[in-house]
């Protein structure tokens, strides 16, 4: 069930992330949830292997490559998804810094609580 939960909250936290972000446009919910579902298949296959053929530079800038990286999967997502636009390279970082927070606030708020 909390599997569903975060599903929907990701796509509110892509609208909320577009909504905060002028350079990013969503035009409805469903194309929100479209985009989440994109991102995390991307985040999934080919975030990976994009780490590991960037892993020289990435030791070089201690990890702040990965942001690009991050960055790079929202514009993939922007290339297939009609209805989900990103204006460029640096609105589509500040997206994915944004909604990565948001997916932290969502998962500690769907987090169920065991007694110990």
């Amino acid at each position: 069930m909390n599997g569903i939960i975060r599903f929907f909250l990701s796509g509110v936290g892509v609208i909320l992330t577009a909504y905060l972000l002028p350079g990013v446009h969503v035009t409805d919910y469903w194309t929100a949830l479209l985009a989440a579902v994109l991102i995390t298949l991307a985040n999934i296959f080919v975030k990976p292997i994009l780490v590991v053929f960037t892993i020289p530079i990435t030791v070089v800038t201690l990890g702040l490559f990965l942001l690009v990286i991050n960055a790079l999967m929202v514009l993939l997502v922007d290339h297939f998804v009609d209805g989900f636009q990103v204006d460029g390279f640096w609105w589509a970082l500040a997206f994915s810094v944004i909604l990565s927070v948001f997916n932290s606030l969502f998962t500690d708020l769907t987090k169920s609580k065991k007694n110990d």
